[in-house]
């Protein structure tokens, strides 16, 4: 169980750069790893005509308290919100809807 949480605790680390805004919830691992799944499906399948593929992997994704944006806080805003609980809700809801059509694609 110990190897398990320090496991939890690297993916978090790892993503946490990602993530502009602190973090203080019982959640924090899975919203961290749900961030970073978010930039590896951007930039797997971009996101529309400004943050494509290439632009995705040259600037990178980060995530602000009320955006989502390419390179930096003052660059391209993929989406805005209102609060940081409604952007991880289209976070995990763009994942599940991206792991749709990965499984239709399958079978």
């Amino acid at each position: 169980m110990n190897n398990y949480l320090e496991e939890r605790e690297t993916e978090y680390k790892n993503a946490k750069h990602l993530m502009k805004f602190r973090m203080n919830s019982p959640d924090k691992y899975y919203y961290a790893f749900q961030c970073a799944l978010f930039e590896k499906n951007v930039k797997a399948f971009g996101y529309d005509h400004v943050a494509t593929r290439a632009k995705a992997h040259t600037d990178g994704i980060q995530f602000h308290k009320h955006s989502i944006t390419l390179g930096n806080q003052y660059s391209y805003d993929l989406k805005r919100f209102n609060n940081k609980d409604e952007m991880l809700g289209f976070v995990i809801g763009y994942n599940e809807a991206i792991l749709n059509i990965k499984i239709n694609e399958v079978a």
